[in-house]
């Protein structure tokens, strides 16, 4: 073997060993990624949305401020009651409040009950979404393997026709994947 053969084997070798080095530290480092992540995604998944306790501190929230407001509204037509010496039409003032608390608060209710549905379906989709590009797989057939239908998710596969051709790549248990 030539002088010139025998130096283009070892820069070969040594651009081999640099190129393994370099896998070997990025599969490590998705290793630790996916060990990280991964159990949040699926507590996520498992567990979407707003806990009890943050929908019980948001509904109170949400409601004690209308009361508050209200009990004002009420509050004010006492002192004018007080103030003119005529209770006339203070009863009626506070039968019509009353109505108008009971309506707003049950729309307050309503609107909180599909923010929590909203919460739920998004970190459904984000942990699925988040999942999928870990593992490089399309979030429709992930939610299937879970048992979750995704059509209620609202996901969608992502099918790219035969004669297109594009390059698809994610992070699997084996590093760096790469397809068409």
């Amino acid at each position: 073997m030539s002088r010139a053969s025998q130096q283009t084997a070892q820069y070969t070798d040594e651009e081999r060993a640099a190129i393994n080095a370099t896998n070997q530290q990025l599969l490590a480092q998705q290793s630790a990624l996916g060990n990280t992540v991964v159990p949040a995604y699926q507590n996520m998944l498992a567990n979407p949305g707003y806990s009890q306790s943050q929908q019980a501190a948001i509904t109170g929230a949400t409601q004690g401020s209308l009361s508050s407001a209200f009990d004002a509204l009420a509050q004010r037509a006492a002192n004018r009651t007080a103030r003119t010496n005529n209770s006339a039409g203070f009863s009626d003032t506070l039968d019509q409040l009353a109505r108008s608390q009971a309506q707003t608060q049950s729309q307050a209710a309503g609107q909180n009950q599909i923010a929590f549905a909203n919460r739920s379906r998004s970190d459904q989709l984000n942990a699925l979404s988040g999942l999928s590009g870990l593992y490089g797989v399309d979030a429709n057939m992930l939610s299937r393997t879970l048992g979750i239908p995704a059509e209620l998710l609202g996901v969608r596969a992502r099918v790219t026709p035969a004669s297109s051709s594009s390059l698809r790549y994610g992070f699997g248990p084996l590093g760096l994947n790469f397809g068409f």
